[in-house]
């Protein structure tokens, strides 16, 4: 994919990121990539817990992440898992991408091949609702 954000080099930082997930019971790694605007890499993966509602996603573990760090300008989210295709993320992942990043910002779907959609958060989620609607 060549869009003119997108680098290649994410493809192997988000498998990293993968390779940290904990998921004993479901075996299905995530793994995401959050590029701030200063271009720093923020890791998320998806950690299980025998208590399901206590398991936290990959997307919301690198967002929790960066907004633990004082980190709240984002580039880029980039996300891998096990399926064949490229999957997206799941319903509350995308609500907690519409109230902390812009709803332009491109999040990328991957596969371990390498194949790349491209999607902004407002595509994964519209006419979604957020804190940001409160302000007007």
């Amino acid at each position: 994919m060549n869009d003119g954000i997108f680098k290649e080099e994410w493809l192997t930082e988000v498998q990293e990121a993968q390779s940290r997930a904990y998921t004993p019971y479901s075996k299905f790694n995530v793994g995401a990539l959050l590029i701030t605007d200063e271009d720093e890499y923020i890791y998320g993966a998806n950690i299980e817990n025998a208590a399901y509602p206590a398991t936290i996603c990959a997307e919301r573990s690198a967002l929790v992440s960066a907004y633990s760090n004082n980190k709240t300008k984002f580039k880029a989210l980039v996300i891998v898992t096990d399926a064949k295709d490229p999957a997206s993320p799941c319903g509350t992942c995308r609500q907690v991408m519409k109230e902390l990043c812009d709803d332009d910002m491109p999040v990328y779907l991957t596969s371990k091949d390498g194949r790349v959609i491209k999607r902004s958060v407002d595509d994964l989620l519209p006419l979604g609702f957020s804190g940001k609607d409160m302000d007007e």
